[in-house]
């Protein structure tokens, strides 16, 4: 008779001061499904439910049941209601047969409006009702995590790399371990250290600076009984007590062992904290900073509206500078979020002018809009498919969008939120980056996956937003920023 699988996912990560709450319409548009629909949809791409997949495919002594799977782009707290029909949703999943091992996919910076710490009442949900089921989950490098998950947890593990490239490589170690439980060949007990130290996260990717140490140190400590390390940056941005940098790891029965891994390698967060301070420009000098780099693709980001902080894509200040200095080179500023103005441009059509404002459309809380003249010149449904490292093959969906034009500058304007990270978002607009000087984008690093060697050079720049590098901004309830 085959073992029996149980998967449930909520991937989402919350900013505590986007403008808006996230619905289930958010949720619907990226991933709210069950059953074989949630293995169909992800086979082939680069995330955790591709690795499930992949395990209904390859393992014949298994059967895998998908429960709910709910992920939306980071925003606003998600509404309550949402989250208790989720919850209800996985316990009747859960309910409804006997298991032999459960495997949980979890971004670990979720917030609702009430609930400071989502995922660990799901992870405690699912412990009441399956027993002492073996239970594994993932989580996103950024994850705030609360010491006591490793009670309630079997096994745990996070993603190693930022931008997030080993998504499908990290459910994978997840799903490795729960079936070596299942069997019987390990017990692992858990530790994790949270530091309480709220770090941005501009300077933590792990391909060079402080989480690349940190990262090594967590891979040198994977010797026997040590199973598993990971490494947190945290996401501070949530707003919760459980924002922080931690350590977590995994030992074959030996909570001592893990506790002392989980302690040096906290240890190792506190010594390196400094290293994480961003030195970010003010957008005026990093248009500049652009304008002389060397030949080629120039990107000028703006991680404080970055919708994969909790950005809405509304806030002014980057265009504001670029409108003032009016750069006379082929220029793309991406984007605008503002479902009015891209009415008004698919109801003008193509060729027609237009006199907007842009930006602010959600509150002033980070500036005034711009006024804005400009020729509709494309319009497009607003869909494609990922091809960069990233999440490669998921599906995007933005509504209707539609490119503004002013001389040398096109401006992006979407209906809906969502990542501007891959070369597709791009070239569904009819913008050719090859003929392309000046990018300014409303990203940060998981932008640099795929853009890391096309530009000549990358900037941020430090503009007022939810996601504002100087974190003494913005009004924390729940966090004290150093």
């Amino acid at each position: 008779m085959k073992r029996k699988l149980a998967v449930a996912r909520l991937w989402f990560e919350g900013n505590a001061f986007a403008p808006l709450p996230t619905g289930r319409e958010a949720f619907e548009r990226r991933e709210w499904t069950t059953g074989e629909a949630a293995l169909a949809a992800a086979r082939g791409a680069a995330t955790e439910l591709a690795a499930v997949a992949v395990f209904a495919d390859t393992q014949p002594d298994w059967a895998v049941t998908v429960l709910r799977c709910a992920s939306a782009n980071p925003g606003g707290p998600i509404e309550d209601t949402l989250f208790d029909a989720l919850l209800e949703d996985i316990r009747g999943g859960l309910a409804s047969a006997k298991w032999d091992a459960v495997y949980l996919s979890l971004h670990g910076a979720a917030i609702t409006r009430s609930r400071l710490a989502p995922e660990l009442d799901v992870v405690t949900a699912v412990r009441e009702v399956v027993g002492r089921v073996p239970i594994a989950a993932s989580f996103d490098l950024h994850a705030n995590l609360n010491p006591a998950m490793t009670g309630v947890l079997d096994f745990a593990t996070g993603y190693r790399t930022y931008p997030h490239v080993d998504m499908r490589e990290t459910a994978a170690r997840a799903l490795a371990y729960l079936v070596r439980i299942a069997e019987g060949q390990t017990e692992p007990v858990g530790a994790i250290v949270n530091t309480g130290l709220a770090l941005g996260s501009f300077n933590m990717r792990t391909a060079d600076g402080p989480m690349r140490a940190l990262q090594a140190a967590a891979r040198g400590c994977e010797a026997f009984p040590i199973l598993d390390a990971s490494m947190f940056g945290g996401f501070p941005y949530a707003d919760t007590p459980d924002c922080g940098a931690s350590a977590m790891v995994y030992a074959h029965r030996s909570r001592v062992a893990a506790a002392e891994a989980a302690s040096e390698l906290a240890e190792a967060i506190r010594v390196r904290a400094a290293e994480f301070a961003p030195a970010l420009v003010a957008p005026d000098e990093g248009l500049r900073r652009a304008l002389a780099s060397p030949a080629g693709l120039v990107a000028v980001t703006d991680p404080a509206d970055n919708p994969y902080s909790g950005g809405a894509a509304d806030t002014p200040a980057l265009f504001r500078s670029l409108v003032a200095l009016a750069p006379r080179v082929p220029t793309v500023f991406a984007y605008f979020c503002d479902p009015d103005v891209v009415a008004s441009a698919w109801r003008a059509g193509a060729g027609t002018r237009l006199r907007l404002v842009l930006g602010a459309k959600r509150g002033l809380a980070f500036g005034q809009g711009v006024e804005f003249e400009a020729v509709v010149r494309r319009i497009t449904s607003g869909e494609f498919r990922n091809v960069g490292p990233m999440e490669s093959g998921l599906p995007v969906a933005l509504g209707r969008t539609a490119v503004l034009g002013s001389g040398d500058l096109e401006v992006i304007v979407t209906e809906r939120v969502g990542p501007a990270n891959d070369p597709a978002f791009f070239a569904l607009h009819g913008i050719d980056l090859a003929r392309t000087r000046l990018l300014c984008v409303k990203a940060k690093n998981h932008f640099r996956a795929a853009f890391q060697d096309r530009c000549a050079a990358i900037i941020d720049v430090d503009c007022p937003g939810p996601a504002a590098a100087d974190l003494r901004t913005l009004p924390f309830r729940n966090l004290r920023p150093l």
